[in-house]
């Protein structure tokens, strides 16, 4: 398992904090979720076997904002 930090751009409020929980936490191998709408970012644990960076940030897309 691996823990990774993502920055997000576009968050307003805790809608849009439980959005991006539910959006990543249901990728295949992804452990635990916590967002911060404080500090725009969430961290991942996830097992890197299942699911990588890449279909992370896709999946922060699809919730409508953005993980450069």
């Amino acid at each position: 398992m691996e823990t990774i930090d993502l920055k997000i751009e576009g968050m307003h409020c805790d809608g849009c904090v439980k959005s991006v929980t539910r959006t990543l936490g249901a990728l295949p191998g992804v452990e635990r979720v916590e967002v911060s709408l404080a500090e725009a970012k969430a961290s991942v644990r996830y097992d890197p076997a299942r699911s990588g960076l890449a279909e992370l940030k896709r999946a922060v897309e699809r919730a409508g904002f953005k993980a450069p």
